[in-house]
């Protein structure tokens, strides 16, 4: 299984990314997927998660109202839209994927999540 994330970069504050991951091995439909991220000294952190049937979505709530995941079942990704963005967001952020017997539950918790990927670096100047 390989979960690969793309499109971080360095962005000023407010400015628009779009990360993605490219899901091989497991299908995104069939799991539940999320987003955590990862600043520099402070613990790894939920961001974002869908539920295998697509309804269910959560977020944190720093940045509920700005960032926004999908998925593309086609193309077996989950994105992460992020708007409005602060430096604050600066991180690394990593998706993954977690089995469930529900197709409507999401979860924030990392220990859910079987399948990691690689991180992406996200850094938001002021």
């Amino acid at each position: 299984v390989q979960l690969q994330a793309s499109g971080g970069g360095l962005v000023q504050a407010g400015d628009s990314l779009r990360l993605s991951c490219a899901a091989s091995g497991i299908t995104v439909s069939g799991y539940v997927m999320g987003w955590f991220r990862q600043a520099p000294g402070k613990e790894r952190e939920f961001v974002a998660g869908v539920s295998r049937s697509g309804t269910s979505i959560t977020y944190a709530d720093s940045v509920k109202g700005r960032f926004t995941i999908s998925r593309e079942t086609a193309k077996n990704t989950v994105d992460l839209q992020m708007n409005s963005l602060k430096p604050e967001d600066t991180a690394v952020y990593v998706c993954a994927g977690a089995l469930s017997f529900s197709t409507i539950r999401t979860s924030n918790r990392e220990s859910d999540y079987r399948y990691w990927g690689q991180g992406t670096q996200v850094t938001v100047s002021s």
